[in-house]
């Protein structure tokens, strides 16, 4: 989908939804009067609250259209410009990513998470120089915050340098107790298929809150990468008890499956070999 869809048309829809089920459970004439306190209510803030939480819960796509309706409210809040990039990075869409960068830079040009972002989704499409550049560049407009360093570690990886394991360690370091870090790291470890480290960081987050169904997927994720099929059936099975209804959590048991018929696949093979 494209993100001009997302992220102006599609926006609008998600307020109208709600209003109009306000409208439907409503008689008489006060119907339309609360449909339009409830509208009312939801503002920039709650945008901001409602992408934040569908972010934190690996709902990406829920987390642009919010953002993109924060910015209907203050097209001058620069977390929600920050948090489209972000998003569209998320979701590979990196392509998209750096053109709403561009649109986001025209306004903020010095903005650090901007810069950090942008630098994300040229490394992914393989600009490595530029990427840099960009890195840097967020550094040095005091961007000393977990994301920034997190993005700079991206773009190390991406040009398979050794020092991006220190930027991945000031990243946590930066907010010691905060699992969303951890998280964010182990799926940028797994992007770049190094499994082992994506365990590492996401037993981490692990440690710190038990109780986020993301935090379980990433975990399965990461040990089905490694073979470890057993563990991962475990974890994944932990994140739909978590979160019944999450399509990711569904998806990464189909991959499980998938796994368990390739692996009888390839046993069979090998026992017809031997004959």
């Amino acid at each position: 989908m494209a993100a001009g869809a997302r992220l102006s048309g599609a926006a609008g829809a998600l307020g109208d939804e709600i209003v109009s089920r306000f409208v439907n459970l409503e008689f008489g004439e006060r119907a339309g009067e609360r449909a339009t306190e409830a509208k009312a209510a939801r503002d920039e803030a709650f945008y901001l609250g409602e992408a934040q939480a569908a972010f934190m819960r690996g709902g990406f796509e829920a987390a642009l259209r919010a953002y993109a309706r924060v910015l209907e409210f203050n097209p001058q809040n620069v977390a929600a410009w920050s948090g489209q990039v972000r998003m569209l990075i998320e979701l590979g869409e990196f392509q998209e990513a750096r053109l709403w960068a561009d649109k986001a830079l025209e306004r903020f040009a010095r903005e650090p998470e901007l810069l950090a972002a942008k630098g994300v989704a040229l490394a992914r499409l393989g600009e490595l120089t530029e990427a840099m550049a960009l890195s840097d560049a967020a550094v040095e407009e005091r961007g000393d915050t977990p994301y920034v360093w997190l993005a700079r570690g991206d773009v190390l990886l991406a040009r398979q340098e050794k020092r991006a394991d220190y930027c991945f360690t000031k990243a946590l370091a930066a907010a010691p107790r905060q699992w969303l870090w951890a998280w964010l790291a182990s799926r940028i470890h797994y992007y770049y298929r190094k499994f082992s480290l994506a365990l590492k960081y996401i037993a981490e987050a692990l440690a710190l809150d038990a109780g986020q169904s993301v935090i379980w997927l990433q975990m399965g994720r990461c040990q089905l990468a490694l073979g470890m099929a057993g563990a991962a059936q475990n974890s994944i099975d932990q994140a739909r008890q978590l979160d019944p209804r999450c399509l990711e959590v569904q998806t990464a048991l189909v991959e499980l499956r998938k796994h368990g018929l390739l692996a009888r696949l390839r046993g069979h093979l090998r026992q017809w070999l031997r004959h």
